[in-house]
């Protein structure tokens, strides 16, 4: 799993790039505090080689919480740059600081 972080110098966005290495499933999402938790809204495309990449553009100076949906399953990324506590889901999330 891994996190990429691209800075925009025109405007006060981040691409963030989030892969996972996921060669069995069929679909991968990213979801978060982002996107409403919506597991239709960024769609991770498979790559050859069964990494799972996608962009999302993020409001810098801002911390999100989210999690990859791979197959229905909830999974956090061990490359995140933090974890929170999030009673709703009694569980963790990644979170991205950009």
């Amino acid at each position: 799993m891994a996190i990429a972080k691209q800075y925009l110098k025109s405007k006060p966005v981040c691409k963030v790039t989030f892969s996972i290495l996921a060669e069995d499933a069929n679909e991968v999402s990213v979801v978060g505090n982002f996107n409403e938790w919506d597991t239709e809204a960024a769609p991770l495309k498979k790559l050859k080689n069964g990494t799972f990449k996608g962009t999302v553009n993020l409001d810098k100076d801002a911390s999100y919480e989210f999690k990859y949906v791979v197959d229905g399953a909830y999974i956090n990324d061990d490359a995140a740059d933090a974890y929170a506590w999030n009673d709703y889901a009694a569980a963790e999330n990644s979170v991205v600081n950009v």
